[in-house]
């Protein structure tokens, strides 16, 4: 849905002679999400090894898959991002293009530090704050592992209401950074504010937090959640009966599901949240997507076709490895290979499209995702729910989501919520034009002001 840009890669190139070449630090910029990040390479009885700085997001020491380095040219695999870089070394530079899930970018690594790109964010709140804020940190004993984030509060003393915002797919940081933006330190900022105590927190294993994301899917990020709010009820300053969760794109699919079990959450607010299954909101999505950024109606039959065997074909599956095994055989075909020639990017090779999809479509979280019936959930939730989609958003259509969310909790017997579609909003809650993706990063606005506070004035009515 969400899964946007990190890399996390490994060098393993034989050559020795090569390795004063490569060895050091490599530094580059994404520009067109205006993010930064840093490549460790060093020297290995095998070739090479690398870890990734995401200097923006807070994220260092990541640790890298695959990398192959041969006659200059440096091809790169993310198997658990679905992420390829090819690059020619170029007077000690590498030039070359950063693909995920379809969105190519080009990216080019120097040895020169590069300065944080000036952005106008002008909703971003600017230090010393008009509130309290703590760096905290709390256990998810069940997993081993330790969660790192953020808790703000209107006065250090007193008693608040308290949210816990929940991230979308793909690991993200507390401020739920992509694009140039950080929508959840706007939406925290807005809400504590406003009187309403916020913790935040960066995703399992990224950021400072520890943890596995990789082998993670939204059954595993449920627990993080119920292990803030477990956090938040050691507080004195939090109200206990009126915790609530803010979740999203796929943390609107995550807070139905601790809602459902825990009897801690007084409210729920899902923000471009899924009411479909998995399946058919990637099959929608894919659509949506492509004709928003201008794909010819014939290609997007194309792709549509060979985007519904590889879901059947995750959906079917028993098991990674069977299933990857399969998507290979199935995107070798001679006719399917005819299809896909004519909807690769501009310098992708079938090789470097089928290991991109693998790596996307053959993993748990996909797996889980595809299955995941968010309906069946939200049938079962009896806490007051605020369920919010921008009229733009090409990956939740709104009408889709929004009707079958207000259908299971009807089903529910829930009185207690409320739908609206905003109108202009794209998938982030910006007034956008298109609603691509490609738009993100252009666009000044953070988060609406229309929607952030239809966001708070709920939360206020719920808790009073």
């Amino acid at each position: 849905m969400k899964r946007i840009l990190f890399i996390v890669l490994l060098f393993a190139s034989s050559p020795q002679l090569l390795a004063q070449n490569i060895t050091g630090d490599w530094h580059g910029l994404l520009k067109q999400i205006k993010l930064r990040v840093v490549f460790h390479i060093s020297e290995t009885n095998n070739g090479f090894s690398s870890t990734l700085d995401s200097p923006d997001q807070g994220a260092t020491g990541i640790p890298v898959t695959s990398t192959f380095f041969e006659n200059d040219s440096l091809k790169i695999t993310v198997a658990n991002l679905g992420v390829t870089y090819k690059a020619k070394l170029v007077d000690n530079s590498f030039e070359g293009t950063f693909l995920q899930a379809g969105l190519q970018l080009p990216l080019k690594l120097t040895r020169q530090a590069i300065e944080k790109p000036k952005q106008n964010r002008p909703q971003e709140p600017e230090m010393p704050y008009p509130y309290y804020t703590e760096e905290v940190s709390f256990n998810n004993e069940n997993a081993n592992i330790t969660l790192a984030g953020t808790l703000t509060l209107p006065e250090q003393v007193g008693k608040y209401p308290a949210v816990v915002l929940i991230t979308g797919s793909g690991p993200q940081d507390r401020n739920e950074e992509l694009a140039g933006h950080k929508p959840f330190l706007v939406i925290a900022d807005h809400l504590t504010k406003n009187g309403i105590a916020v913790l935040r927190y960066d995703d399992r294993g990224f950021g400072q937090s520890t943890g596995d994301f990789s082998t993670a899917t939204s059954t595993d990020f449920a627990t993080d959640v119920q292990s803030a709010i477990s956090y938040l009820k050691t507080r004195k300053e939090i109200d206990q009966n009126k915790i609530g969760l803010v979740g999203h794109s796929e943390g609107g699919i995550i807070a139905p599901m601790v809602a459902s079990k825990s009897e801690d959450i007084n409210f729920i607010v899902l923000l471009a949240g899924t009411g479909i299954r998995g399946d058919s909101l990637l099959s929608m999505q894919g659509r949506l997507v492509e004709a928003a950024m201008g794909q010819s109606k014939e290609n997007m039959e194309k792709s549509a076709e060979i985007r519904k065997e590889i879901i059947d074909m995750v959906m079917k599956s028993e098991d990674i490895p069977n299933l990857r095994n399969d998507l290979t055989a199935y995107l070798k075909t001679e006719t399917v290979v005819e299809k896909i020639k004519v909807l690769l990017p501009p310098g992708m090779g079938m090789d470097q499209f089928i290991t991109t999809q693998l790596n996307f479509m053959a993993t748990p979280w996909m797996v889980y995702f595809l299955r995941h019936d968010p309906g069946k959930i939200l049938e079962t939730v009896d806490c007051a729910v605020l369920a919010l989609n921008g009229e733009k958003d090409v990956q939740v259509p709104p009408k889709e989501n929004l009707s079958a969310i207000k259908t299971a909790l009807e089903k529910a017997g829930n009185n207690k919520f409320r739908v609206e579609e905003l109108p202009g909003l794209n998938h982030l809650f910006q007034e956008c034009k298109t609603g691509a993706p490609t738009e993100y990063g252009t666009i000044e606005q953070t988060f609406s002001p229309i929607a952030l506070s239809k966001i708070s004035d709920w939360i206020l009515d719920q808790v009073r």
